[in-house]
């Protein structure tokens, strides 16, 4: 009987030991990740090239020092759905350069451009306003600043093992607009993300590209009725991290949010991170399959304000993300 008593303990405490593993948190500030998204909607809409948006590049790049990466802004052009180039302004953060050489890099995504047009408004006169961009643009850059910050705190203790590229894509959001009726021209959104992929696969050819493991691409990621499905190119393209990631989620308490059901393929800065550089990216995008159009009511509308933004959303994914890392 004694015996069997201890082993239904030993059973007890181990079943206990492994819950408190699966519920373990990693660190994550949301009140700091939504105090960077606060910060770049001060500057106003960043629609490209505009002043906004060139403070706020500055501002990023000034952010990612601070906290002990090392920085890269590459610079180049791409045509727009009119054929016109498009300066572009990709701002990469490294973090732990000294690991490149023993191990793959993870790369961590985000596109800090807002739209030029509210083209979802019902009223087309106000299509012609720029989109706020608090959820489309500044959530995932604010919880990757907090990432960041905590890859930081994580170097000035010497703590940090993983390396981790972070990079703000420039004019993902400037595909063909609702009120534009031309010639339709291939592959007009995710502009930055096209120019870095072309750049890091000649890169390859040339055998001296970083290596990468997988990559998160995080998109419209605050709001509080939010909605992760898992995406059918991230599916196609990077399905065992995409497994890894909403696993993670669950046993970090999030599979309500992290829904185990699949979107649609959606064209996002994932696509030509996985198609172009051939680096399996997950994206991480809110796209409710359960209403008309997938997206939120505000979507590409003057509503995309502050009041879409929730601190336990952005603390579900900034936990998510950490645990990958």
């Amino acid at each position: 009987m004694r015996k069997y008593l201890l082993y239904i303990l030993c059973i007890l405490l181990a079943a206990c030991g492994k819950k408190q593993a699966a519920i373990e948190r990693p660190a994550f500030c949301a009140d700091s990740a939504y105090a960077y998204i606060e910060r770049q909607m001060a500057f106003g809409p960043r629609v490209p090239n505009s002043a906004p948006h060139m403070q706020c590049a500055v501002w990023l790049i000034e952010q990612l020092r601070a906290l002990g990466a090392e920085v890269e802004l590459q610079k180049g052009f791409m045509p727009d759905y009119l054929g016109k180039n498009q300066q572009i302004y990709n701002i990469i953060g490294h973090f732990n350069t000294s690991e490149t050489a023993a191990r793959p890099r993870i790369l961590l995504g985000a596109h800090y451009d807002t739209r030029p047009w509210c083209d979802e408004e019902p009223d087309y006169k106000d299509r012609f306003y720029n989109v706020p961009g608090a959820n489309d643009g500044a959530s995932g850059v604010g919880v990757l600043l907090e990432v960041a910050r905590q890859l930081g705190q994580q170097i000035a203790d010497s703590t940090l093992t993983t390396p981790v590229d972070i990079i703000f894509f420039d004019c993902e959001d400037m595909g063909t607009p609702r009120v534009y009726t031309g010639p339709e021209r291939e592959d007009t959104w995710c502009l930055g993300s096209q120019l870095w992929a072309a750049n890091y696969s000649q890169k390859a050819e040339n055998g001296n590209a970083e290596r990468y493991k997988f990559g998160i691409v995080l998109d419209m990621v605050g709001a509080p009725d939010a909605y992760f499905p898992r995406e059918m190119y991230s599916t196609n393209y990077a399905s065992n991290y995409q497994q890894q990631i909403w696993k993670s989620a669950k046993q970090l308490g999030y599979g309500a949010l992290f829904a185990d059901q699949q979107s649609y393929p959606i064209t996002d800065d994932h696509y030509y991170v996985n198609y172009i550089a051939g680096i399996p990216c997950v994206d991480v995008i809110h796209y409710d399959i359960r209403n008309a159009t997938g997206f939120p009511f505000w979507w590409h509308t003057r509503q995309d304000n502050m009041d879409n933004i929730s601190k336990s959303t952005l603390q579900a994914v900034g936990e998510v993300v950490m645990s990958q890392l």
